[in-house]
Formats: structure tokens, sequence, C-alpha cells
């Protein structure tokens, strides 16, 4: 079984501060899709950076499809999605602009875009639902088309692991609804291995494989039909 992240004993603080994780253990399988919950400021997107070999931990090892996370060289491999890229876009930016930028990791910076870069591009815009938009402005797209465009743009590099940081902020609860079931499309007809990071999980819960929540530390690992009861109630969940 080849293991997409393992996180062995790790432990994280900022200088002089107490630890934001204490102790983690956890193993992603390829190909699974993990939703990882919890309440703000309990750790989620902390683990994610360590995870990705973004930041290095203070005690215990991340390692990446075997390799340590911070020298993982095949970044092509990767599809990250972090919390706040949702936000701000106002440059006029077209949807084929932005899902273009996400081949780059694949294809490099200075070389020209074959023909397999743009099938790809185009296929991720596809996927998702937005080839009649391709040409439009990302900032007049709805929150459910951003949040869609932007998941094409981590689909354009063909990544092994795709992981997304708190992707529905903001968005309305049929827009979650239907970002949801296109993940489980993706999960589904590629094989891809998914981590979803949310403080809700409300909208992906049937969906995911597995169900992990961070407080500090690693509170529950399994299935969502084993959550003890009062983990459903938000009060638990939100800080």
């Amino acid at each position: 079984m080849q293991l997409a992240i393992a996180l062995r004993g790790l432990s994280y603080a900022y200088p002089g501060g107490p630890p934001v994780l204490a102790g983690v253990d956890l193993e992603v399988p390829a190909g699974q899709f993990v939703g990882i919950a919890g309440p703000n400021g309990g750790g989620k997107t902390t683990l994610v950076r360590l995870a990705l070999g973004l930041a290095r931990p203070s005690l215990g090892e991340a390692l990446l499809f075997g390799r340590p996370a911070e020298e993982f060289g095949e970044r092509a491999r990767l599809g990250y999605l972090a919390q706040r890229a949702l936000v701000g876009i106002e440059a006029p930016v077209t949807v084929q602009e932005l899902v273009s930028a996400g081949r780059v990791p694949r294809r490099g910076l200075f070389r020209p875009y074959s023909s397999a870069d743009r099938r790809a591009v185009r296929g991720a815009i596809e996927r998702v639902g937005l080839l009649e938009q391709a040409g439009e402005p990302v900032r007049r797209l709805s929150g459910g088309q951003r949040q869609r465009a932007h998941i094409a743009k981590a689909l354009a590099g063909e990544p092994d692991l795709l992981v997304l940081d708190e992707p529905t902020a903001g968005v309305d609860a049929d827009a979650q609804e239907s970002f949801a079931a296109l993940l489980e499309d993706l999960h589904a007809e590629l094989g891809t291995t998914i981590l979803y990071v949310s403080h809700e999980f409300g909208a992906v819960e049937r969906f995911v494989q597995r169900l992990v929540l961070v407080r500090g530390e690693i509170v529950f690992d399994g299935s969502p039909s084993a959550l003890p009861g009062h983990w459903h109630d938000p009060s638990h969940v939100h800080p």
C-alpha cells in the first residue's frame, strides 16, 4: 500500500509559543478521500502545511509519497488550494488564464505550451463545468463558479494529491453541495488522493471515506458513520 502522506510523532510550535500540534500520527493511503475537520485555530492548516513540506515540524517527521516532505521535489504531483486563494481576485484574469497557470508546475515556467498542456487545461475547465465561462474574467463569476475555477487550476497540473483548505468559505449551501458532489466525481473517475480541510464538514460527510478531527491533536480518525453523535453538533466543531 503506497502512502501519499505519513505524519509520525509530529509536533509543531511557533517560537516561544505553546504547541499548535502535538503527537500527531496520520497515514493517508494513495487514492483515499479524507476530510480533515476541527475548530478554527485547532491546527488543521498547520497540519496541511507540514504534510506538504511548507513548514518544518518541531518534532517528528512528515513524508510525502515516502520521502521527507520538505525535500519533496516533484511538486507537479501536488495540487494545493490554499485557504485564501478564493479571496481578492480583482485583476482581469480570465478562467482560461487562471487555469493555464495551474499547468506551470507540470510544464515549467518558460517552456511554451504544448498541445498536451492545452488539452489538460481545457479538460480541467470542462470537468468543472466552466467551458462556457472560459473567456470570462474570474472576478465576474459567482462564488461557486470561482471555487470551480480554482479547482480546475489545481487539476490542470494532473496532481496525484489534491489538498483543499477551507474551499467552501463564504459559499452558499447549494454551492457547497454541488462542490462536494464534484469532488466525489473526481475521486471516483481519477482516483486522486483528496484532503478536504474545513471547520465544517457537512457538505462532504457522505462522500469522504474517512474523517479526521483535529484539536491540537487527532481526537477522532475513522468513518464518518462511526463519529460520536455529539461531534455532529456544530457547537463541538466550531470554536
